[in-house]
């Protein structure tokens, strides 16, 4: 059985660690954020967070019941980030992309990270506050509620996946990374046009595009296709 996590105001009474650090979430979050970063997910375990805290490992479980539970913190954490200083202006389109490549660029930003929380549902603070902005902009728009629901699954899915596929690629050691860009030039590009014409004369724009992500493209297609399906007016199921 799970043991239960000690209240945040019984935590605080907690006396420093050796080193004179007064333990918190947010500060736990930011190490394992950091290990991950410098040692990958393998590194991320409770003996090497402990380490790096300068507590027992044993501590930890008074802030998160297991390292599962820490991942979905950190999880949120990542969405906090994106949503820091994120504010709408009343125009759905543009603020739902600006969301949108807010989040990816947070989870990109800690592609070990990534990899661990992109498939997670965390159900904490700063993802509810990220789905409740994201329909709100659509129910207001007026979008008719299944089109709100069908369009805000696309989008967080979109946006997730392209976050896990650009933080897999940021994660490779970084001879392989140069390797795989390197491709487009070395093979792609010299590539006969007799054998595979198509190729060949998107060659150079291949080895241009290809080396970057794709989700801002693919953002915008998914919101050229939800403005085209927007009502020109009221829904009669707008409150539905």
């Amino acid at each position: 059985m799970a043991k239960p996590v000690v209240p945040e105001e019984k935590r605080r009474r907690r006396r420093p660690t050796r080193s004179g650090t007064v333990l918190s979430e947010q500060l736990i979050v930011e190490t394992a954020l950091r290990m991950l970063r410098e040692h990958g997910s393998a590194g991320f375990t409770a003996r090497r967070l402990g380490v790096a805290l300068d507590c027992d490992p044993s501590t930890l479980y008074r802030y998160f019941r297991g390292m599962d539970d820490l991942t979905l913190a950190i999880a949120d954490a990542l969405i906090g980030q994106a949503l820091r200083g994120w504010e709408p202006t009343g125009e759905w389109r543009a603020d739902l992309r600006a969301m949108g490549l807010r989040i990816h660029a947070a989870y990109v930003a800690h592609p070990q990270a990534a990899q661990l929380t992109t498939s997670r549902v965390s159900g904490r603070a700063n993802e509810l506050a990220a789905d409740e902005a994201v329909l709100e902009l659509l129910r207001t728009a007026g979008f008719p509620l299944h089109d709100t629901v069908r369009i805000y699954h696309a989008f967080i899915d979109q946006t997730l996946a392209f976050a896990a596929l650009d933080a897999a690629s940021l994660a490779l050691p970084s001879a392989a990374l140069r390797a795989d860009e390197a491709m487009w030039r070395s093979t792609y590009a010299r590539l006969p046009a007799a054998t595979h014409p198509r190729i060949a004369e998107a060659a150079p724009l291949l080895a241009t595009r290809m080396v970057t992500s794709a989700y801002p493209t693919a953002l915008d297609m998914l919101l050229d296709s939800a403005e085209a399906q927007l009502p020109r007016s009221p829904s009669p199921d707008r409150a539905a």
